[in-house]
């Protein structure tokens, strides 16, 4: 606990005018606002994090003086991890023994993945064997990177690649979605109340929630603490009774604007023509993610009682924190998504470095 009071006393001292670069975040903050504004004007799918996203990568590209430090992103990731925590509900936990054939085929689907985005990195954009084998990974963009590098890959572009990996599926899935679903993903999909009708007691679960799921998952040495810890406090609040209260929409596109807004601002600091090859070449991984999301998340439907579009969130390598997003708009099984991503990125962690081994060989 000790810990995790020095890791919080070094975040807020990390937010001194002296540390913090203020005018470049709230300009970022300022460029992510008009993108939303301008996405939900057109009505746009997901315009908040869509909008924010766009305007502050093209902004990074054009070397604008836009920041998002990392510091910005656990609290966001805290609030985030309860608003999902608050989709498990009893009759949707009662289903999990379902979800045998989903997981199975999620399995499937990441082997699949795997071995095509490898190939991909390796015969077509020539990366080396380490480099391509961490970027075909999908999912977990910090500990590819660190393991990557401790095998001897190349850090920068393990992690742009996986950014841009992020990037370019939560730019084109929702559209893919909401052609599917045949419903408007748009400001008008407000996911709960307004915050100026929510009560004083779901406002303390919220809190409690966020602050006890941390320190929880601090004790528990959780991966991605500040987001899994407080999903877990605010399932078991859920499901107990203690709090039936959804979130608010405000809450809901004011995380979409931040994530937005971290997401594009990964690429500052990185020469413009490193983005666009970076991008260019992931356009090609993509488009494979992509066709293979669809095709496992149809054939899957076909043998569990799931529809395609909640699969196909379940399975996209979007990101947990956007694709459950997605779902919370959608108004579908957010804890489905959840648990899918949860489990992907856990076996990506801890199977990654021995197979890697096992197939690419030493380190060099």
């Amino acid at each position: 606990m000790r810990d995790l009071l020095r890791d919080t006393v070094d975040g807020i001292r990390e937010l001194s005018p002296r540390r913090f670069p203020w005018r470049r975040f709230l300009f970022a903050l300022a460029l992510g606002t008009v993108g939303g504004w301008l996405f939900a004007y057109y009505r746009l799918p997901l315009p908040w994090m869509l909008g924010s996203m766009v305007f502050c990568t093209v902004a990074a590209i054009a070397r604008a003086p836009v920041a998002a430090p990392p510091v910005i992103r656990p609290p966001m990731s805290a609030v985030i991890g309860v608003m999902l925590g608050s989709g498990f509900k009893p009759e949707i936990v009662a289903q999990m023994p379902n979800w045998l054939p989903t997981i199975g085929g999620l399995v499937l689907f990441m082997v699949a993945c795997g071995l095509c985005c490898v190939t991909y990195f390796r015969r077509v954009a020539g990366y080396d064997p380490v480099t391509a084998f961490f970027s075909g990974m999908p999912g977990g963009l910090v500990e590819m990177v660190i393991t990557g590098e401790e095998k001897g890959g190349d850090a920068r572009t393990i992690a742009l690649i996986h950014s841009a990996r992020i990037l370019l599926v939560v730019m084109t899935l929702p559209f893919i979605v909401q052609w599917l679903e045949g419903v408007s993903l748009g400001i008008n999909r407000n996911t709960g109340p307004s915050m100026f009708q929510t009560t004083a007691l779901a406002w303390f679960w919220l809190a409690a929630s966020a602050i006890a799921g941390v320190m929880l998952a601090h004790a528990l040495r959780l991966p991605a603490k500040q987001l899994l810890g407080p999903m877990l406090v605010s399932a078991i609040v859920h499901l107990v009774g203690f709090s039936d209260s959804v979130p608010p929409y405000e809450i809901v596109n004011l995380a979409q604007l931040i994530l937005g807004v971290t997401i594009g601002c990964r690429f500052v600091g990185t020469p413009p023509q490193a983005i666009l090859r970076i991008l260019l070449i992931s356009v090609g991984s993509t488009v494979i993610l992509v066709a293979l999301t669809l095709i496992f998340a149809f054939l899957v439907a076909h043998v569990s009682s799931y529809k395609p579009v909640p699969l196909i969130l379940a399975y996209s390598p979007g990101g947990l924190a956007e694709m459950s997003l997605i779902a919370l708009a959608l108004h579908t099984e957010v804890a489905f998504v959840a648990a899918h991503h949860i489990i992907r990125v856990f076996l990506v962690m801890i199977g990654a470095g021995p197979l890697f081994g096992s197939i690419v060989g030493k380190k060099p």
